[in-house]
């Protein structure tokens, strides 16, 4: 597979390749008896010391001229394909890595703490292109618009919010309606990663309006076809080196088998997928974190005010302190999150807990650290205001906070539901009275 003979490129697999691609694309994590949490298991170490040096060597370079010109990063992403970080979790039959989730996350972190643009680029293609199409695809759609699509040679994207919904999932008003032999899809999409570079988008429509949510389906929409074109590249606070845009679709014909999974499954493919996207946003927003501890850190060590390195000022160490607090607790969860995914349970409330905490760590490590540096932090001259600006979004897409806590209230409410333990009763009352 690629990420094995990647690895072993970058010097990190010794002896060759052949008995580490056997560790890394075999038994399932959950039945390798990952007992705690102090210690990754070795193939995702070596993933993560992969994309860390990639990080380092490729984006750290780049991050702030692309950030500045709203340049999309085409070599890294290119560079990221070959090394198998954008078809990470497909199998190696369709050209992925066949890696796990738990890999994923961790990769992530490792790559948006490099530059948070690559990073959602990465995301975006990896959890909401390559993942529902891995999923539900029949074997033909998977060898015409995944293949390429996981060994990086095209990059693809999600088309599920529009101009008048976005947390509002089942209330799409693009449409789609059988003509003949083929589908016809009207309407737009908005907000739309990798918009301008996509080859190929996953459209929800719906087919069947009176159903409301379960009448959404999901096509899979090439970029080249008549009748569909891009809004202009939106203006952003951050992560400005992807590209965000509208998808315009006018009379767009696709074919019966464009169709994703059955009819009226759209809305279920969407939040199964989100439910997986959230685990890689969390890990930008981790990424994004992190990078600003190391910023805050290494800048408190350096910089002196009244004789001594400002580290050494108590209120320096409780920002820096609060700051890994925070990080390490939502790193924890969305290792947790990724785990059971690989285990084949249900993730859904761990995913939104583990993207909402990592996100809000993401915008207070980012607005502590430009309070660490002071003056510093607020001009482009050091990266801190770039995080604090890319952090922003972790908030908002894929599930805002709020409906991070909907999601997470909803699942504990139906656990409550189920449960037989009944609630103490207080002293001198007897049950049922």
């Amino acid at each position: 597979g690629l990420l094995p003979a990647a690895m072993f490129a970058l010097g990190r697999c010794g002896g060759g390749a052949g008995p580490l691609a056997a560790r890394l694309c075999g038994a399932p994590l959950a039945k390798r008896g990952m007992l705690t949490w102090n210690t990754l298991p070795e193939e995702v170490v070596m993933v993560r010391d992969m994309a860390r040096q990639f990080a380092e060597q490729e984006l750290f370079p780049i991050a702030g001229d692309a950030d500045a010109q709203h340049k999309y990063p085409r070599a890294q992403v290119e560079k990221l394909g070959e090394l198998g970080l954008m078809g990470m979790m497909v199998p190696e039959e369709y050209g992925g890595a066949g890696m796990s989730s738990l890999a994923y996350a961790v990769a992530m972190e490792e790559i948006s703490r490099g530059c948070a643009s690559t990073g959602v680029i990465m995301s975006a293609h990896n959890s909401l292109y390559c993942a529902p199409v891995e999923k539900y695809g029949t074997p033909e759609q998977k060898e015409e618009f995944l293949a390429e699509y996981a060994q990086g040679a095209k990059v693809g994207c999600f088309g599920l919010s529009e101009p008048g919904n976005g947390s509002d999932a089942g209330a799409a008003t693009t449409t789609a309606k059988e003509d003949g032999g083929d589908w016809v899809l009207n309407g737009t999409k908005a907000w739309i990663t990798n918009a301008h570079e996509a080859s190929c988008a996953i459209v929800f429509a719906t087919t069947d309006r009176s159903l409301k949510h379960k009448g959404v389906s999901a096509f899979i929409v090439p970029t080249d076809r008549p009748g569909f074109s891009l809004g202009a590249k939106e203006d952003k606070l951050g992560i400005r080196a992807s590209s965000t845009a509208n998808l315009i679709l006018e009379n767009v014909r696709v074919p019966k088998s464009a169709l994703l999974g059955k009819v009226g499954e759209g809305f279920k493919i969407a939040m199964t997928t989100l439910d997986g996207g959230r685990i890689g946003v969390a890990g930008q927003a981790l990424g994004i974190a992190q990078a600003s501890i190391d910023v805050a850190t290494r800048y408190s060590t350096e910089r002196e005010a009244f004789g001594a390195p400002i580290s050494t000022m108590y209120a320096i160490q409780l920002k820096l302190s609060k700051m890994a607090c925070a990080v390490e607790q939502a790193r924890l969860l969305n290792w947790r999150a990724a785990y059971l995914k690989d285990a084949g349970e249900d993730f859904t409330k761990e995913a939104a807990m583990a993207k909402l905490c990592a996100s809000e760590a993401a915008t207070m490590c980012s607005h502590q650290a430009i309070q660490v540096l002071g003056g510093m932090g607020f001009v482009s001259d050091m990266p801190a205001e770039r995080y604090y600006r890319d952090a922003r979004i972790t908030e908002i897409y894929e599930g805002t906070s709020e409906v991070q806590h909907l999601v997470i209230a909803g699942k504990m409410l139906k656990e409550a539901a189920k449960a037989v333990i009944p609630l103490p009763s207080a002293p001198g009352h007897k049950a049922g009275h």
